[in-house]
């Protein structure tokens, strides 16, 4: 299922609570991404975090043989303010393409609800796609702001005990962490412990009931992320997913994970 696991992935983690101005920094994080221990492409996930907000960006694109047959690419940008100790986002888009077809997808957020929403073009009526209703959009996050994962008044081995809303435009889905515990990673930038979260994906809205891989990614028990600290913050990003697809285990994992504490969102945007 590839939307569904594209979005599982998608929808790993964050919220926080900021105190005064020195909760800020900036992260450039770079990810390989295979399929069967095969490299098939990379990914980025940049931005900054201060007490006024948050901006993500990320790319991905898929390489060699597979990018030259399928031409896989996409990009996503999220934007959001930190009130309450929760994440309160106001914009994201995301933009895929592939050698058979594209979608961009933009939504503005408001108090945690879809205030506005494009997708271009629009997503296929099908008989066995369970409704949405407005209810599915209200209390959410948006995929891309779900990376973020707040630790402030847990402790980072509470990392993982929760369950992120997500509503990424066309599906309304649950993911359910659990910890799963800890250990000590080393890669560029980053050398220390991780916090390592089962997750699991429950579908609810927007979904094609009927595939069979709607209902694989909903008993998927080979779901995994592995969350490392924001120096300079209480928060946590993924530096590792893993996940169990039908056809072999699909694996984002950081090859880097660059942080400059002290530096804004603001900053970071410029």
């Amino acid at each position: 299922m590839k939307s569904a696991a594209a979005s599982s992935l998608a929808g790993l983690a964050l919220a926080a609570c900021w105190g005064a101005g020195a909760d800020a920094a900036s992260l450039d994080a770079r990810y390989d991404v295979s399929l069967l221990g095969i490299t098939l492409g990379t990914a980025s996930l940049s931005g900054g975090i201060d007490n006024s907000g948050y901006k993500l960006d990320m790319t991905a694109k898929l390489t060699g043989i597979a990018g030259g047959v399928t031409g896989g690419r996409g990009s996503g940008a999220a934007t959001g303010a930190l009130v309450g100790g929760r994440l309160a986002p106001k914009t994201f888009a995301v933009s895929s393409a592939n050698s058979s077809e594209s979608r961009t997808v933009r939504m503005a957020l408001a108090e945690g609800s879809v205030a506005g929403i494009d997708i271009e073009p629009p997503i296929d009526e099908k008989p066995d796609r369970v409704p949405l209703n407005e209810s599915h959009k209200r209390n959410i996050v948006d995929p891309l702001s779900a990376f973020l994962m707040p630790v402030t008044g847990k402790g980072k081995d509470a990392a993982c005990n929760r369950t992120l809303p997500i509503f990424d435009g066309a599906a309304r889905y649950d993911i359910k962490l659990s910890s799963a515990g800890t250990r000590n990673v080393k890669l560029e930038g980053y050398s220390g412990p991780v916090s390592i979260c089962q997750a699991r994906y429950v579908p609810i809205a927007g979904h094609r009931a009927l595939r069979p891989s709607t209902k694989f990614m909903a008993e998927n028990r080979d779901i995994t992320t592995w969350l490392a600290p924001i120096a300079g913050t209480d928060v946590m990003v993924p530096v590792r997913i893993s996940v169990k697809t039908m056809i072999g285990t699909a694996v984002i994992e950081a090859s880097s994970f660059k942080v400059d504490p002290g530096v804004t969102a603001s900053a970071a945007r410029n």
